[in-house]
C-alpha cells in the first residue's frame, strides 16, 4: 500500500510539473497546444484510452475518403453533423436526450428524417471502433466531430470521454427535438430555433455561433432535400457563413442544373454556387440574431473562441461527470 501511495504521489507531482512546462511552450505556440495536451493526458491517465491515437485514426479515415472522392467534398461536415445530432436532442428540462447512450445508431433515431445520411458517417467510423474497442460509440461519434473541426482548421474543442452505450433506442426522446430548416415564415422559424436551443440551455449568442458550423460541408438532395455548400471552401472552418450572409445577395432558388428547382425553399447567391437555408436567412432578419452574425463576421477569432466553448458545451450535455483526479480538479 505504501508503494502505491508513493508512486501515486510521484505521479501527482510529475503531472503539474509537466503541465507547467507545456504551459510555457503554449505561451509561444498558442493555447491550443496546452488544451490538447491536457485533454489527451487526462484521458490516458483516467480511462486508459489513447485519445491522440483515436484522433490519428479518425483523420486517416477523413483523408482516405477525401482521396477516394477526389471532388472537393469530404466527411468533415458529416462528422460534425453526427456529433451535433447525437447531442442536440438534449433537454435541460428533464435531462433526457443527448449523446450519452449512443442511441443515434439505433431505431428510432437512426431512422429520423433529420438524421438521414448519417449512416455514412457511422459506417466510416467502424474501423476506428475496431482499433479502439474500449471506446464507446457515443464517445467515438462525438469525438469525431471534435477532430473534424480541428482538422478543418477550427479551434481546439474542450472534450472529455465518459458516455455509455445503450443496447437499444428504447430511451430515445420523441422525434422533433432537432432543429428544422424552415417553419414556413421568418417569425415561426426564428421562434423554432430559439425553442430548440433554449431547451438545451443555450442563449441567442451561443445559438448563432453553433449555426456557424454550417461553414463546413454541404446539403444533399437525397438526404435533407436541400442542395449545395454554404462555403466556397467547404472543408475549411472559418467565419464565412456570417460574412457571406451579410455581404452577398441571396435570392430564392428557382432552377437547378438548367431545370426548375423542385426541392424545398432555399436561397442561393448570384452565381448559384452557394446556398443558405431559411433558418440561416432568419438570422439576418431577426435583429438580435443579426447583431451576433455581424459580430462574428467582423471577428473570426472571437467566433473561434465562442464556438469552442459552445460546441464543447453541446457535446457534454447529459454526460455524467467523471471523478476529479489530482491536479486537474
Amino acid at each position: 500500500m505504501s508503494k502505491f501511495v508513493h508512486k501515486t504521489s510521484r505521479l501527482f507531482f510529475i503531472l503539474p510539473v509537466t503541465i507547467g512546462i507545456i504551459s510555457i511552450i503554449a505561451m509561444v505556440v498558442g493555447d491550443n497546444v496546452l488544451l490538447r495536451f491536457q485533454r489527451d493526458l487526462v484521458t490516458q491517465f483516467t480511462q486508459g484510452i489513447n485519445l491522440r491515437s483515436v484522433q490519428t485514426d479518425i483523420i486517416e479515415v477523413i483523408e482516405l475518403d477525401m482521396k477516394e472522392r477526389n471532388d472537393g467534398t469530404s466527411l468533415i461536415g458529416t462528422f460534425v453533423r453526427l456529433a451535433w445530432h447525437c447531442s442536440g436532442t438534449y433537454s435541460a428540462l428533464d435531462g433526457t436526450g443527448g449523446s450519452n447512450g449512443g442511441r443515434i445508431r439505433h431505431t428510432p433515431e437512426s431512422k429520423w428524417g433529420a438524421n438521414a445520411g448519417l449512416d455514412i458517417a457511422r459506417s466510416a467510423l467502424e474501423s476506428v471502433k475496431d482499433k479502439h474497442p474500449k471506446l464507446t460509440y457515443a464517445d467515438l461519434y462525438t469525438f469525431a466531430g471534435v477532430v473534424a473541426v480541428e482538422f478543418a482548421g477550427g479551434p481546439t474543442i474542450p472534450y472529455r470521454l465518459g458516455r455509455s452505450d445503450d443496447d437499444d433506442g428504447s430511451s430515445s426522446p420523441e422525434d422533433g427535438r432537432l432543429p428544422d430548416a424552415d417553419k414556413g415564415n421568418v417569425k415561426a422559424t426564428s421562434q423554432h430555433m430559439r425553442d430548440v436551443f433554449y431547451r438545451m440551455g443555450f442563449n441567442d449568442r451561443e445559438m448563432v455561433c453553433l449555426i456557424g458550423a454550417h461553414t463546413l460541408g454541404r446539403c444533399h438532395t437525397d438526404r435533407s432535400g436541400y442542395w449545395g455548400p454554404w462555403n466556397k471552401a467547404e472543408n475549411k472552418f472559418n467565419n464565412a457563413l456570417f460574412t457571406f450572409l451579410l455581404n452577398m445577395k441571396w435570392t430564392q432558388k428557382k432552377t437547378h442544373e438548367g431545370k426548375r428547382w423542385k426541392g424545398p425553399l432555399q436561397y442561393e447567391n448570384e452565381s448559384g454556387e452557394l446556398m443558405m437555408l431559411p433558418s440561416c436567412m432568419a438570422m439576418i432578419k431577426d435583429e438580435k440574431m443579426k447583431s451576433y452574425v455581424t459580430m462574428y463576421a467582423e471577428d473570426q477569432q472571437l467566433f473561434y473562441k465562442d464556438f469552442a466553448a459552445a460546441f464543447g458545451k453541446l457535446l457534454a450535455l447529459g454526460v455524467p461527470e467523471q471523478p476529479c483526479i489530482g491536479w486537474f480538479c
